[in-house]
């Protein structure tokens, strides 16, 4: 669109050019010279472009937004991960509680969450056994750590507690803060 301005622009010069041509023939004016050399610097202002000066400061308000804006950006993407961590872990428990209520149990320590997408290995769980019970592999944290599982304890009564599908945080170290909390489902 601008450079069909320019365009006509241009074909409007060269059309007032001719015509100051043909006043100046029948009654030359020095003033029509004077606007004829003015009208051309304004066409060649308009093909020139931008000056380095124009640039520079465009390049400096993008600095001045990125130093702004960068760092609460990058503050979203470290609580999303968090997030993401408990979504994840939430989403586990509940394919481990459709497998006990499947296989009648849930899986020991040494079974962990692999019970999710591999049949156990006892004849009589596995013909109850109606996984896999997630899609694919089992999920790493955002981290790229792998979720730890902890066996339910009984209770009193002999009943299940539940289980404890966990991650150690962006550190994988138990405790911390942050980042580096631990996040349980």
């Amino acid at each position: 669109m601008i450079t069909e301005k320019i365009k006509n622009s241009k074909k409007a010069l060269r059309n007032c050019d001719n015509t100051n041509q043909m006043t100046q023939t029948a009654h030359p004016d020095p003033a029509s010279s004077e606007e004829k050399s003015h009208e051309s610097k304004d066409a060649q202002k308009a093909q020139r472009g931008y000056s380095l000066l124009e640039i520079l400061v465009v390049l400096a308000i993008i600095g001045v937004l990125a130093t702004l804006v960068g760092p609460r950006l990058f503050n979203q993407v470290d609580r999303s991960k968090l997030t993401t961590a408990k979504a994840q872990a939430r989403s586990l428990k509940t394919s481990i509680d459709a497998m006990y209520f499947d296989i009648g149990r849930y899986p020991t320590n040494e079974e962990g969450l692999s019970l999710l997408v591999v049949p156990p290995s006892d004849p009589a769980l596995s013909t109850n056994w109606f996984g896999p019970y997630i899609d694919g592999d089992l999920p790493k944290d955002p981290w790229g750590n792998d979720y730890r599982y902890k066996a339910p304890a009984k209770d009193q009564g002999g009943f299940d507690l539940r289980p404890q599908i966990f991650t150690y945080g962006a550190d994988n170290e138990e405790g911390g803060s942050g980042l580096n909390q631990d996040i349980s489902a």
